[in-house]
């Protein structure tokens, strides 16, 4: 089988991104920092993403919806690094520690 073949095939990028997804859902359950889980979640948002691009490639007529979608989720992504980080920074300057286990004592 040709690396031709595999490009041109939608299970090639569905497999993939089902691999993203399974990494980023095993990431975020078993991390004990934030910071991991911050990258595990970016790992299940570019499996969002690989999924509207190849379903793009391969199923829909009007090529730029699934890039519209994908576009989208990169401003999601990178709001979400933002935000997350400046939440990771205020608990780090207030407990010195961004293990999740020490982050019980929060109220709110």
């Amino acid at each position: 089988m040709s690396l031709l073949t595999l490009y041109n095939n939608l299970n090639t990028f569905l497999y993939l991104a089902a691999m993203l997804f399974g990494l980023g859902v095993y990431g975020i359950v078993t991390r004990r920092t934030l910071i991991g889980m911050l990258i595990s979640s970016e790992l299940i948002l570019a499996s969002a993403s690989i999924n509207f691009m190849a379903f793009n490639r391969f199923t829909a007529p009007d090529p730029t919806v699934g890039q519209v979608f994908t576009l989208f989720i990169m401003a999601i992504a990178a709001a979400e690094a933002a935000i997350g980080l400046s939440i990771i920074i205020a608990v780090y300057r207030n407990y010195k520690s961004v293990d999740t286990e020490d982050l019980v004592e929060l109220n709110g």
